[in-house]
């Protein structure tokens, strides 16, 4: 699965990467810049793109806009870090997402553990001559009718590994889905079919793609450590 991600380009580099303005990620920037590891799992907030000419800050973990609840959207927001491709048109949380709010979680590598017996080793993985490469996200808005808050919120997108990532994560067997360049605008397109959707989730060009051990402790320090990606 996806649940470790980084972001060490600064967030103005993003903006440029994808020919989007940077006047909403400017507002967020000491909380985006250079993040080196990023836990799926403290709700974070994170740069995406959109169909939008800006680029949007939106909080990892989706929270459909259907949910009734404060508590409900708590608990839900847990269970939709990601988005298994196989699934994705029918589950009731990421059916009309998939098919309406498509967007790109950019990155610049994310973590996974090869099991071996009762060790874990961590690795960082990224694409090849790609600082900053596309995984394909959905999102939703849900409006809290208690408060008056608007959340916004993305999901990442998981499909099977390729032979590198399966060699790596030798016990869930997933990988993030990722987009090619020429893809990436295709997959914002809203007027995709299900099948064109569906095309675009497979598993990326083993080839195209490398990674390496890091130190076991890099859960404990400073999400900004540069060391976090150190090839040990």
């Amino acid at each position: 699965m996806c649940f470790h991600n980084s972001m060490s380009a600064k967030t103005i580099k993003v903006a440029a990467r994808y020919g989007r303005q940077s006047d909403i990620v400017e507002i967020y920037q000491s909380i985006l810049d250079e993040q080196y590891h990023v836990n799926a799992f403290t709700f974070p907030r994170y740069p995406i793109i959109t169909s939008s000419d800006e680029v949007q800050v939106f909080n990892w973990g989706l929270i459909p806009f259907w949910v009734r609840s404060e508590e409900d959207a708590t608990e839900i927001r847990k269970m939709t870090l990601n988005a298994r491709a196989d699934t994705i048109f029918e589950k009731p949380s990421f059916r009309e997402p998939i098919m309406k709010k498509r967007c790109i979680v950019p990155s610049t590598g994310y973590f996974e553990w090869r099991h071996e017996g009762a060790n874990k080793i961590p690795y960082y993985i990224y694409v090849k001559d790609e600082p900053i490469f596309s995984m394909a996200g959905i999102y939703d808005r849900w409006l809290d009718k208690d408060t008056g808050e608007e959340h916004e919120t993305f999901s990442i997108i998981t499909t099977d590994t390729n032979s590198l990532t399966d060699y790596i994560d030798n016990t869930k067997h997933r990988m993030p889905a990722i987009l090619t360049r020429e893809e990436e605008e295709k997959w914002l397109n809203p007027s995709l079919s299900k099948a064109e959707i569906a095309s675009l989730l497979k598993p990326f060009d083993t080839e195209k793609m490398d990674a390496y051990v890091i130190r076991n402790d890099f859960l404990k320090k400073s999400p900004n450590d540069p060391t976090i990606v150190q090839r040990t």
